[in-house]
C-alpha cells in the first residue's frame, strides 16, 4: 500500500484539509494528521481506522485508552500514543469550555448535561455532588470519593460536610458506571436510601442521583425511587 505521500493530492489528509476545511476529514484522517507518518504496508489513516474500529468508532470511548493500550498497536510508539490521548483530552477540554459559568438545574436531563464531560470518559468510577441554591442555582460542586472500575465507596457525612460547608440548600448526588451499564446496584440503592434521609433529617433537599453511562444515565428521581 502506498504512503500518504504517494497518494493523490486530493486524497491526503493535509492537503484536503487546506483546500476544504477539517470538517471534510473523518476522524481517522484527522488523527492521522496528528501522528504523522505509518508503517510500510499501513498508511497513518490505515492505523487510526483499525484503533478507532476496535473502539466503536467513538472518540469518546478512545479517550478512555491508556498509552499503554494504544503502544500495541503497531505503528503506535510513546510519542504516537500520548499524541492521541491528548488529542482526545483537548477535545473534552473545547467541550467544557462550552458549559456555561451559571446554570440552573430543572431536571435530570440539565444535571447530566453540567456533569457528561467530565465523567462520560472516566476508566474509574467517581462520585460528584452537585451544590443547588434557594433557585436552583448551581453553586458548585465537589468530588466526594474516587474509586476503581468496580467502585467507589461514598461516606454520607463527608457528603454532609461538604453540603453544609457549600452552603447548599439542595443536592444532586451523581456517579458514573465506567461499564456503560446504568442500571443501578444494591449498593448504589442502599446510598441513595442513605443520602435521601440523612440530608432532610438536616433540612436539605436531596433532588436526585444520577448514574451516568457514555451518553445515557439513570435518574433515581425520574424512574420514582425517591
Amino acid at each position: 500500500m502506498k504512503g500518504i505521500k504517494n497518494w493523490a493530492p486530493e486524497d491526503r489528509p493535509r492537503e484536503r484539509l487546506l483546500a476544504n476545511g477539517a470538517s471534510s476529514l473523518s476522524k481517522a484522517e484527522l488523527l492521522a494528521i496528528l501522528i504523522g507518518s505509518g508503517v510500510p504496508g499501513k498508511s497513518a489513516v490505515d492505523i487510526m481506522r483499525t484503533i478507532l474500529a476496535d473502539y466503536g468508532d467513538s472518540l469518546m470511548s478512545l479517550a478512555k485508552a491508556s498509552v499503554q493500550e494504544l503502544m500495541r498497536y503497531e505503528g503506535i510508539g510513546e510519542a504516537k500514543a500520548v499524541t492521541i490521548v491528548a488529542a482526545c483530552q483537548l477535545a473534552n477540554q473545547r467541550l467544557k469550555e462550552n458549559l456555561p459559568k451559571r446554570m440552573h438545574i430543572s431536571s435530570s436531563a440539565d444535571a447530566f448535561e453540567f456533569f457528561k464531560h467530565k465523567m462520560q470518559d472516566l476508566p474509574i468510577e467517581e462520585c460528584h455532588l452537585l451544590l443547588l441554591d434557594q433557585g436552583m442555582g448551581v453553586k458548585g460542586s465537589t468530588l466526594l470519593s474516587r474509586g476503581g472500575i468496580a467502585g467507589a465507596s461514598v461516606d454520607v457525612r463527608c457528603l454532609l460536610r461538604e453540603a453544609i460547608l457549600g452552603q447548599a440548600v439542595a443536592v444532586v448526588l451523581c456517579h458514573n458506571h465506567p461499564s456503560g451499564r446504568t442500571t443501578p446496584s444494591r449498593e448504589d440503592d442502599n446510598l441513595t436510601k442513605k443520602a435521601s434521609e440523612a440530608c432532610q433529617a438536616v433540612g436539605i433537599r436531596f433532588m436526585d442521583h444520577i448514574i451516568f453511562a457514555g451518553d445515557d444515565y439513570y435518574s433515581y428521581q425520574d424512574n420514582g425511587k425517591l
